[in-house]
């Protein structure tokens, strides 16, 4: 897995340190013998670490955690929730805007391209990187876990004042990750259509994120796509 020159210098070092570890070579051999065996992978190879290259590791103010890539054609971006511009939007993105909208008046509601959010300094990370085409955490446990549970700790650890936007029982479960005593985090269900009239629609994360960023003297995310 090739990572692209424009990443920043401390996220190469950090990915590089991992790639040499077994558990990641274990995650290779697996997306290899997928592709040797005419199995397509998204997001394309080229952009499995799409949300490193777009959020600078100095950058990031927000992360938002999803799960693993979409699994239908020309979804999958490298970075969680988003889509390409022109692309039906997903459930769970519909949703998010609506929460957005709600709160805070802006309407998203035709573009799920989120590579605006991306520069604003919220990295949006799914924990599984891959998966096969159609089939829907297919890449669970090959070690992705391992990584992104990597991730989370060295940002928590080196990071000061960041907000993790933790939404649903496996986000939520990477809290014991995270140092709460210089990092906020929020959560609530996920905006799945299954679970978010249950506490995702309504829970202000996106006002309160801004609020939070300005009283720490932070400029606020502009959420608007």
């Amino acid at each position: 897995m090739k990572i692209n020159e424009n990443i920043s210098q401390k996220w190469l070092e950090i990915i590089q340190k991992e790639k040499n570890k077994e558990y990641f070579k274990n995650i290779e051999k697996k997306i290899n013998e997928d592709i040797k065996s005419g199995i397509t992978i998204y997001p394309p190879i080229e952009n499995i670490f799409n949300a490193f290259e777009k959020t600078a590791f100095e950058d990031i103010k927000v992360i938002i955690l999803g799960q693993d890539p979409y699994h239908r054609p020309g979804q999958a971006q490298g970075f969680c929730f988003s889509v390409p511009e022109g692309m039906k939007l997903p459930p769970s993105l519909k949703n998010i805007y609506k929460e957005i909208n709600n709160s805070l008046q802006i309407d998203n509601k035709n573009n799920g391209d989120l590579t605006s959010w991306t520069k604003e300094g919220v990295f949006l990370l799914n924990a599984i990187l891959t998966v096969q085409a159609g089939n829907p955490a297919s890449h669970s446990k090959i070690g992705w876990e391992k990584f992104s549970d990597e991730i989370i700790k060295i940002i928590s650890l080196e990071h000061e004042k960041v907000i993790f936007l933790l939404w649903g029982a496996f986000a939520i479960s990477k809290k014991s990750l995270i140092d709460t005593n210089k990092h906020i985090v929020l959560e609530s269900p996920h905006p799945s259509p299954f679970s978010a009239h249950r506490g995702f629609l309504g829970n202000n994360h996106f006002k309160k994120t801004n609020e939070i960023l300005k009283s720490w003297g932070k400029k606020e995310i502009d959420w608007k796509v």
